[in-house]
């Protein structure tokens, strides 16, 4: 398939709404540069985590790990407030209160002299940077369903996934020639440079008659329809589920990497390696979906993940956890690529029911399967003991968990 067909512009809901159409390559990079900030503010640090903890004086090792979950517990929180926000005030007001709580938290981490106010920089960011990540997909759910919303999506997060295939050779180059600091600093300016790139460009996808009233207690109207809508409630389970051991793989990657296998300045190019397969994957489902369909694809997805982790870790438990690292990037290549799959068919497979209330339903999605994804991740981090056993035995459990949702999901059909 020529790169001109897939880039071929789906047919668009609600096309009167629109002042000014962008191009599908626009609209794609824009959103995904949108969703891919919240990447970059982990990734990008990953490098640092051994200065920032040492300049700010945490003890435990483990403990350093907060600064990616702390942000992540921001960002799921964030979630259930700017969908609501979105669908009363509309798309573009709710994104622009997201950047500017992002910014400053930005500079408070910048301006940090000890980690406590470093992680409420870190929260700061990840509640700001929830504005333009679920907002955003709202906003193509405004204007696309169905399969032509799994194509888009899945073309969001493949243009995506290269920030964070970027993203850690970009902080290590940062640290060649400046601190840890100077890292905030570049997600500060890039913040910038997005909000202005979407605010002029850009047009509203929610005009004023369609706005709904915000209030709490059509938040819990909301939570409720997702949670007693099978499908809804099944998917986001499902996503928590497969998304929780690839937090816990963020949370310890460093470790990993610079530790366990003593990867020292090379660190970058591994994680890398396998940002791309999974961004590889979100290329390949956005050709395959439209000809097998998302329920194909992903259960074919979560049975080889479920079925390889197992395997592994059988194999990792008879070597003390001690896989060689080439045996290891190979179980990882192959899971991430699965896993790429499985994002973005997930997400919109439990969107699919909730059009009629698109933002609080894209944050109530969010926001619970972020919650329950990085409590699951924080454990399997906090777990690490030098080796990848717990990281792959996370997989192969909550893997089988998520096909469990998955199933249970469609038997409502």
């Amino acid at each position: 398939m020529a790169w001109s067909s897939l880039f071929r512009k789906p047919k668009k809901l609600n096309r009167a709404r629109a002042k000014a159409e962008l191009s599908l390559v626009e609209f794609v990079s824009l959103m995904a540069m949108m969703t891919a900030l919240a990447a970059l503010s982990i990734d990008a640090m990953l490098p640092a985590l051994p200065q920032i903890g040492s300049d700010l004086g945490v003890v435990q090792e483990n403990s350093i790990q907060l600064i990616v979950s702390t942000l992540l517990f921001g960002l799921g929180l964030g979630q259930m407030f700017f969908g609501p926000l979105s669908d009363s005030i509309g798309r573009k007001p709710s994104i622009y209160a997201g950047f500017l709580l992002f910014m400053i938290g930005c500079l408070i981490a910048i301006l940090a002299t000890d980690f406590s106010v470093m992680l409420i920089g870190r929260f700061l960011q990840g509640l700001g940077v929830s504005g333009p990540r679920v907002v955003s997909v709202a906003l193509i759910r405004d204007q696309y369903k169905g399969r032509d919303m799994a194509r888009v999506m899945s073309l969001v997060m493949g243009v995506f996934i290269l920030v964070p295939a970027i993203a850690p050779s970009l902080g290590q180059g940062v640290l060649f020639i400046a601190s840890w600091r100077a890292i905030f600093g570049l997600f500060l300016s890039l913040a910038l440079i997005t909000f202005i790139w979407f605010s002029f460009r850009q047009p509203e996808t929610l005009v004023p008659d369609k706005r709904l009233k915000f209030s709490l207690k059509r938040i819990a109207n909301a939570i409720r329809e997702v949670c007693t809508n099978r499908i809804s409630l099944g998917y986001t389970l499902a996503t928590a589920m497969i998304h929780g051991p690839f937090i816990g793989y963020l949370n310890s990657a460093q470790q990993i990497f610079q530790d366990t296998y003593g990867l020292g300045h090379l660190f970058p190019l591994f994680f890398s390696t396998l940002a791309l397969c999974i961004g590889s994957a979100f290329y390949t489902n956005s050709r395959l979906v439209m000809k097998y369909g998302m329920l194909r694809l992903s259960h074919w997805a979560i049975n080889a993940v479920t079925g390889l982790s197992l395997i592994f870790v059988i194999l990792a438990y008879f070597e003390n956890g001690h896989l060689s690292l080439w045996v290891f990037m190979v179980y990882c290549m192959i899971t991430f690529f699965c896993l790429g799959i499985l994002f973005g068919n997930f997400n919109a497979l439990a969107m699919e029911p909730l059009g009629h209330i698109a933002g609080i339903g894209a944050a109530v999605v969010g926001s619970l399967s972020t919650f329950i994804s990085v409590s699951m991740g924080v454990m399997i981090g906090l777990l690490y003991d030098q080796t990848v056993l717990p990281l792959i035995t996370g997989f192969a459990v909550l893997s089988a968990f998520s096909m469990f949702f998955m199933h249970w999901a469609e038997k409502s059909k």
